[in-house]
C-alpha cells in the first residue's frame, strides 16, 4: 500500500511500517498534522500486509507535542455544552490505533506532551531515552483539561494517583519516572533506543500474523470485566488454534528442542527460530 503525506514519512519493509513525524519546529499537532494522523490511522488499519508499526520523530528533541492552542482558541464557545452521541474525531483516532490489529510502538526520544502524549498513550508500547525523554500534560495550567482521552487512558496506564499528579501539576515527568510508573516500557541511552526498537519490531513481525493480531485483541479485552475478558480470551485462543501457522509452528517447536531440558533453557532463542522471517518480510 502506498502512503503519501507531507508531514509524515512512511517506510515499509515487509510487515513493518516505520512512520517518521516531521512538523517543525516542535511537532505541534496542527490541523494539517491531525488530518494526516487520522488518514494514517485509517490506512494502517486497512493494510492487510502489516503487523508492526514504529512511530518516531525526525527531531530527536520532540516526539509529538500538544494540540495547536491557536486552533483550540478558534473553537466556538457561544453555545451550551452538550454530551456527544458519538466519539470525537480525536478520540476515535486514538481508539483506532489502540484497537487496530497492528502492534504500534512509539520511539519517544524527546518530549511528548498534551494531545501528543494522549495519542502516544493509546499505542501498544512506548520506549524512551534516559535523561532526555519528558512527558508533560500542560492543559490544566492553560485553564482546560486533557480532552483527547488523557483523563481516561492515563489512569488505566499509570494508576489514578500518578495520573492525577501528571495531569494537575503541569510538570515534566522524566524518563526514569515514566518508566517506573508504567508510561514507558523501558528507557535506553540515545544510541541504544533505535536498535532496540528495530530489533523488537522485526522479532514481532517474524511471528505468525494471526497470533500477533489476536494476542493484541485479547489483551485489549482486559479493559472489560474479568469474566467477560476470560470468555473472550478463550474464544480467541480457539480461533488462532485453527490457523495453519499455529499447527506448523507448534510442530516446529517440538522439532527444534521444545520440551527438552536443553531447549527450554534457551526459550528466547527457540522463539526467535520460530520466526517465519527474521527480516520481518512476508
Amino acid at each position: 500500500m502506498a502512503y503519501e503525506f507531507d508531514l509524515l514519512k512512511v517506510e515499509q519493509s515487509g510487515r513493518i511500517a516505520t512512520v517518521t513525524i516531521d512538523n517543525p519546529p516542535v511537532n505541534v499537532i496542527t490541523l494539517a498534522l491531525l488530518a494526516e494522523l487520522e488518514a494514517l490511522s485509517i490506512a494502517l488499519k486497512a493494510d492487510p500486509d502489516l503487523t508492526v508499526v514504529v512511530m518516531r520523530s525526525a527531531d530527536p528533541d520532540f516526539f509529538l507535542a500538544h494540540f495547536d492552542v491557536s486552533a483550540i482558541l478558534d473553537r466556538p464557545t457561544d453555545t451550551t455544552p452538550q454530551r456527544d452521541a458519538q466519539l470525537k474525531p480525536f478520540h476515535a483516532m486514538c481508539e483506532r490505533f489502540r484497537t487496530m490489529d497492528k502492534v504500534i510502538i512509539a520511539q519517544v526520544e524527546g518530549r511528548v506532551g498534551g494531545g501528543g502524549s494522549e495519542l502516544t498513550a493509546a499505542f501498544d508500547m512506548r520506549f524512551g531515552v534516559r535523561g532526555k525523554t519528558r512527558v508533560n500534560q500542560m492543559e490544566v495550567p492553560l485553564g482546560i483539561l486533557p480532552g483527547g482521552t488523557g483523563t481516561q487512558r492515563l489512569p488505566r496506564l499509570m494508576g489514578r494517583g500518578r495520573a492525577m499528579e501528571l495531569i494537575l501539576s503541569g510538570d515534566d515527568m522524566d524518563a526514569e519516572t515514566a518508566e517506573r510508573w508504567g508510561y514507558l516500557n523501558r528507557i535506553f541511552e540515545p544510541d541504544e533506543i533505535g536498535p532496540h526498537v528495530e530489533k523488537l519490531a522485526r522479532r514481532i513481525a517474524s511471528f505468525p500474523p494471526p497470533a500477533v493480531r489476536l494476542a493484541k485483541e485479547s489483551v485489549n479485552q482486559s479493559d472489560r470485566p474479568w469474566i467477560d475478558g476470560l470468555f473472550e480470551e478463550a474464544y480467541l485462543f480457539e480461533r488462532v488454534l485453527r490457523t495453519d501457522t499455529a499447527r506448523a509452528n507448534m510442530q516446529r517447536f517440538l522439532e527444534i528442542g521444545g520440551q527438552t531440558r536443553e531447549g527450554e533453557l534457551r526459550m528466547n532463542e527457540l522463539c526467535a527460530e520460530l520466526g517465519e522471517n527474521h527480516e520481518g518480510g512476508d
